[in-house]
């Protein structure tokens, strides 16, 4: 993380549609819009210390909406619980 970049800096917001609900029952994973100078450990940093969980992996795609990360999340910590923390519900 660059110096001055907290966690709610690098992870902008949820990125929600009808695929990534589906993908977040049937693989435990989330995608959020993140700051497109951030690397995937600092997305995985930062989404560790803002929702405390443990993060399985992090891949990254360049799209118009944005840099978006799809976060797969370990088996202990649920996708849906930490959707409905953030406000995708």
């Amino acid at each position: 993380m660059k110096k001055g970049q907290g966690p709610a800096r690098i992870v902008i917001h949820p990125y929600v549609t009808e695929k990534t609900m589906d993908e977040m029952e049937k693989q435990n994973r989330l995608e959020f819009v993140v700051d497109r100078f951030a690397t995937k450990r600092d997305v995985k940093r930062s989404v560790e210390k803002l929702f405390d969980v443990k993060v399985a992996k992090v891949t990254t795609k360049i799209t118009k909406h944005g840099k978006i990360a799809m976060i797969r999340f370990t088996k202990d910590y649920s996708a849906e619980e930490i959707g409905s923390r953030t406000g995708v519900f």
